[in-house]
């Protein structure tokens, strides 16, 4: 009845590692008890509690059973344990052997018992299955929480070392006759630098379990603070958004790292101006971002574009993009069409059809 209804549990399994030397798992602590639970512990606590008894009493028996077995030979049965008595002697040389035969045999009894209950500890004490279910959960929820944020680590702290890259050369070229341009651009590389050490700061504070604190994430609302860091004088950047208000909270936070990325891959591998358009209609998000790529990137007069994957040096992180829409439920174009570098991504809001969601178009 104990482990039916007592928390005995852990006291159990920390025993049995403690007496057994056996690696008894705890059941992790948010998993409520279940019958299935109890039932196992109960009989784990029988158990032990039978085997322990019965070693004990066959240890306070078959000891003093061995000492007079050990001195029979000169002593005899003084004691009368037999009716008719066994006298000492050679006749009796048989007892002492006997006597380490049966210490022996006790030996090996507890020895077999304690065996037999470190073989059956992790069954009895150990998590059961749901028990494993639950920590497999768990283990793939903080795998998935450190995939995520290595994704946005990589995304805010590539963008900002990109925008850097950029803005750190257009300083240099219009050092000398522009000032107020370098100037700007070098507030520009203050900021991005900024952001990116927050991020940073943000991202291991969440890797540390909670030592760090909880800045709120980008969303949409902060894209045109994102352009402004990516604006040099040589390579404008044109937006056009429309009313983006209606865009849930997960939805415009996702939205955001795509156009961040998309922007690092359109400063990496493309030139000119940036062009940024997001808007919604008929209850689908849709962001472009496209520029005139670079002459060594260009295919061929007519070119080709590469849907959600990058390669051939056309750009990195396009799997990201393409893993974050495709989670969303949306539809993603990037690479080079003709001349242009191109990343266009449709995403369904709540109550679209995604069925008919129309294929993202050059």
């Amino acid at each position: 009845m104990s482990g039916l209804f007592l928390p005995i549990r852990a006291f159990e399994a920390a025993a049995a590692r403690t007496l057994l030397g056996v690696p008894v798992e705890a059941p992790p602590s948010s998993v409520r008890r279940t019958w299935s639970e109890r039932r196992r512990t109960a009989a784990w606590f029988t158990l032990h509690l039978g085997i322990g008894g019965l070693v004990s009493g066959m240890t306070l028996a078959v000891v003093p059973f061995a000492v007079w077995l050990a001195v029979l030979p000169p002593a005899g049965d003084h004691l009368g344990l037999v009716d008719h008595g066994i006298r000492g002697g050679w006749a009796t040389m048989w007892g002492p052997p006997a006597g380490v035969a049966v210490l022996v045999c006790l030996l090996f009894l507890a020895v077999g018992a304690g065996a037999l209950l470190a073989r059956l500890a992790p069954a009895f004490l150990g998590p059961s299955a749901a028990d494993r279910l639950a920590l497999a959960r768990r283990a793939a929820h903080r795998m998935a929480v450190r995939n995520r944020l290595a994704r946005e680590l990589h995304d805010s702290v590539g963008h900002a070392l990109s925008v850097v890259t950029v803005q750190a050369a257009a300083a240099g070229r219009v050092l000398d006759r522009n000032p107020a341009a370098a100037r700007a651009a070098l507030e520009a590389i203050e900021t991005s630098a900024r952001d990116a050490l927050d991020e940073l700061d943000h991202v291991i504070g969440v890797l540390r379990e909670g030592a760090g604190r909880a800045s709120p994430e980008p969303s949409l609302g902060d894209l045109p603070a994102l352009l402004d860091a990516a604006v040099t004088g040589d390579r404008p950047v044109v937006r056009r958004f429309g009313d983006l208000s209606g865009v849930p909270p997960v939805i415009s936070r996702e939205a955001y790292r795509v156009v961040q990325e998309a922007l690092t891959n359109a400063i990496r591998h493309g030139t000119g101006p940036i062009e940024v358009d997001a808007g919604v209609r008929d209850r689908v998000l849709e962001m472009r971002v496209r520029n005139e790529a670079r002459t060594s990137h260009r295919r061929s007069p007519t070119g080709s574009r590469r849907r959600g994957r990058s390669g051939g040096g056309t750009g990195h992180g396009l799997d990201g993009i393409r893993e974050r829409v495709t989670l969303l439920g949306g539809r993603v174009e990037a690479g080079i069409n003709g001349e242009t570098w191109l990343v266009e991504v449709r995403v369904p809001l709540p109550g679209a059809d995604a069925a008919r969601l129309p294929e993202a178009r050059a």
